[in-house]
């Protein structure tokens, strides 16, 4: 007897998978292939005790993951939201949260920004000023502290199925600990001389906060390749070149340095930040 379900927790070829009852079952995929992702919903056959195989995927609303031109890393299925966890410290890259705001857009999937440690005074201002290109396009930032003020993300997470993603040592396990006391996410210390997370969360897993909002909490990233979106998808997924699209000389622009290029002359004039054309240049190179 087939029995419905969402995988809640994933590891590898492993995967929790709660059924509509609220038993949960260690289940493994059929055949060598495992493109399964936390958020997943599943049909599966018992195979033991509190184990079963799982037989079929159900169509997917989306699908967040990265790629390089090796591999795709699957990070969660059927996501609403996106919450970008940055921190004071340590320094986070700006580049990756564009990297991730490109994926939400390519999925029509809403973007959250969440800067935590927010006690560390010192550090704030030069966090905000980082952020600021975000904040101008319309991206909500949220900040907080997580160890004192985690409840603040709550009323974010109603009604939504979000992932957590950012860097390692930014304070998504903290978070996730506060919100679900019974998580006992495992949290470290920042790597000072490095200044840089080390990793804690070896894996994705769902929490539920009640009936209808969820959220996943992924491992930490170090970067976040999208070779398989293609140069028109890059471009729509920043949403300061979308209205200059059509307006450059060339048809098939590319907006690097062609004459009379729409995006790069709003670069120049100062409409587009820097930092975020960089982003989208250096995500055009990889696409080739």
């Amino acid at each position: 007897m087939k029995l419905s379900g969402t995988i809640v927790a994933a590891h590898g070829r492993q995967y929790r998978v709660e059924l509509t009852t609220g038993e949960t079952l260690l289940c493994f995929p059929r055949g060598k292939k495992s493109e399964l992702a936390c958020g997943d919903q599943v049909s599966v056959q018992r195979s033991g005790d509190a184990q079963g195989v799982i037989v079929s995927l159900a169509p997917r609303r989306t699908l967040l993951y990265r790629s390089n031109d090796f591999k795709q890393k699957l990070i969660a299925a059927n996501v609403t939201q996106i919450v970008i966890v940055v921190a004071t410290e340590p320094s986070f890259s700006d580049e990756l949260v564009s990297r991730c705001m490109v994926a939400a857009e390519s999925q029509d999937i809403k973007a959250l920004i969440v800067l935590n440690k927010c006690d560390l005074s010192d550090r704030v201002a030069p966090a905000i000023l980082a952020l600021a290109p975000f904040e101008k396009l319309g991206y909500p930032l949220l900040r907080l502290s997580a160890r004192v003020g985690a409840e603040a993300l709550r009323p974010y997470l109603s009604n939504q199925t979000s992932v957590l993603v950012g860097q390692s040592g930014m304070g998504k396990s903290t978070l996730t600990n506060v919100l679900v006391p019974e998580a006992q996410a495992p949290t470290r210390e920042i790597s000072e001389a490095l200044d840089s997370g080390k990793h804690t969360t070896t894996h994705a897993t769902l929490y539920r906060l009640d009936a209808s909002s969820v959220f996943i909490d992924s491992p930490g990233l170090q970067e976040f390749g999208l070779r398989h979106l293609s140069p028109g998808a890059i471009e729509r997924g920043f949403p300061e070149f979308r209205l200059l699209l059509g307006q450059c000389r060339f048809r098939n622009c590319r907006h690097q340095r062609e004459p009379d290029c729409a995006v790069h002359s709003a670069v120049q004039r100062g409409d587009i930040d820097p930092r975020r054309y960089a982003a989208f240049r250096s995500l055009c190179a990889e696409a080739g």
